[in-house]
């Protein structure tokens, strides 16, 4: 079962759109916590960026092989970056449309990172600069791709987002999704930057396919 932790009942409110089956409890309790949950989304509650890290790195001691998701009101790349380094293994705005939170769940459930479209973006960029310097600009092999997947995949590869990639190439959103999941399968990876990593290093690619 996902496990909310939010006092806030405006948030409440929109986190029970996407998982009605949920369970909310207002405050970290030992007693709350009981059993094991599938998920933990964390309010950020509006405390400081150091607190906050501080609470996840809590949740992930105490509740061992949970994925932490913190939601927050007012969402920036540099609390994005604290809870992400704290071990959390999404982030995402606390009015965000229910469809997206399941999303963020699906690709926390299957062991991937959910970050926002500009964190992505740097991310990204700064991963591919880093794997240019050390493997030379090398590529995976994409033969294994169709023609359509291989565009897609090149597209995210250079920090687009699913938008961004589908205006490119003149085709809808849920086209690039369903070519992008498969792009994931055939590569062995879980999210974007495991897949930017692949296409860049030939050796990790080959790794996971084999794997």
């Amino acid at each position: 079962m996902i496990v909310a932790i939010c006092p806030r009942a405006e948030f409440v409110a929109r986190w029970r759109q996407a998982f009605p089956e949920g369970r909310v409890i207002a405050a970290v309790a030992g007693a709350a916590l009981d059993g094991q949950p599938s998920q933990l989304w964390l309010h950020d509650g509006g405390i400081d960026e150091r607190a906050l890290a501080d609470r996840v790195a809590l949740l992930i001691r105490s509740q061992p092989g949970v994925p932490v998701v913190v939601f927050s009101a007012a969402p920036n790349q540099q609390r994005a970056l604290r809870v992400l380094d704290a071990g959390a293994r999404g982030f995402c705005h606390a009015l965000a449309a229910p469809e997206l939170m399941r999303q963020v769940a699906t690709v926390v459930a299957h062991g991937g990172l959910w970050i926002g479209p500009e964190l992505m973006k740097r991310m990204i960029g700064a991963v591919v600069s880093r794997l240019d310097r050390n493997v030379g600009g090398s590529r995976a092999d994409l033969s294994r791709l169709t023609p359509r997947e291989r565009a897609v995949a090149l597209e995210v590869s250079r920090g687009a987002t699913n938008k961004e990639a589908a205006r490119a190439l003149g085709i809808t959103e849920r086209t690039v999704k369903a070519h992008l999941a498969a792009v994931f399968e055939k590569f062995g990876v879980r999210d974007r930057l495991e897949l930017v990593i692949a296409l860049r290093d030939p050796v990790a690619a080959l790794a996971r396919s084999v794997a």
